[in-house]
């Protein structure tokens, strides 16, 4: 068998219905696992669960429909998985948020929460509730898309930046005390992908026009990029890995500034 086969498993996708989380869900079974589509709004999830269940039969996917700032539906979306799949083998934190704009003098108190509650607390109290599972199982992934702005500064994402800079600590925390229960935490860090999220990046020329310009590969990435680094962290081809942050940027990150 294929180190990357996930027949049996039981994986969680949030922010799942489009995007990263989307082309990850359609990956993972791929590969043969269970998958939970999740986002805040439940047609959206009905529809990419409709469409990896006529790919792969049905019951390889189901649509939980959750708001990552609601603790509740969180539980709720662990307790449904549980309930019509089984234990949570697999944990992709995807889904996040950036209401703001511009500079870091401008934000207001409520935005800088917001940022921070639903792109760092959320996991944690995410990550706390499929722990159970793991631990029962003696085997565990979990999966934090961060980005390459935690580890850049910038004039117009600072706290988005903050809270993807936080999640690379979030992730080596919890692989040092999870470790010893065979769960492994790791984060990936995606440069500019072309996803509705970033759409303010990637529609604004001049943003494009720096990107291509610094970039080796002379492009923005695409969702389906992310997904297979996502999938080799959840299988046993990765199972010496953990605490760490893999880099998914066209080597923006590595560039010479001049």
């Amino acid at each position: 068998m294929s180190s990357f086969d996930l027949t049996g498993r039981v994986a969680i996708i949030t922010g799942s219905s489009r995007g990263i989380g989307a082309a990850t869900a359609r990956k993972l079974a791929a590969q043969g696992a269970k998958v939970v589509i999740s986002s805040r709004k439940q047609d959206a999830c009905d529809a990419v669960a409709a469409e990896i269940n006529a790919e792969h039969g049905d019951g390889t996917a189901i649509a939980v429909s959750a708001s990552i700032s609601r603790k509740e539906d969180l539980q709720n979306l662990v307790d449904q998985t549980r309930a019509q799949l089984g234990p949570v083998d697999i944990l992709v934190c995807n889904a996040a948020s950036n209401p703001y704009y511009g500079p870091m003098s401008g934000i207001s108190d409520d935005q800088f929460r917001k940022i921070l509650d639903n792109n760092i607390l959320s996991n944690h109290w995410l990550i706390q509730m499929v722990i159970p599972d793991m631990r029962t199982a003696r085997r565990g992934s979990v999966v934090i898309i961060s980005s390459i702005g935690g580890l850049q500064g910038t004039g117009s994402i600072g706290v988005y930046n903050i809270s993807k800079a936080a999640d690379f600590q979030l992730a080596r925390n919890l692989a040092v005390e999870l470790g010893p229960d065979n769960i492994r935490v790791n984060c990936i860090a995606p440069g500019l992908i072309q996803t509705d999220m970033a759409r303010a990046l990637w529609e604004n020329e001049q943003v494009m026009g720096h990107i291509r310009s610094v970039t080796p590969m002379r492009r923005i990435g695409q969702p389906d990029e992310i997904a297979g680094a996502a999938v080799f962290l959840a299988s046993d081809a990765s199972t010496y890995i953990t605490g760490q942050s893999i880099v998914i940027d066209g080597g923006t990150t590595i560039a010479a500034a001049l």
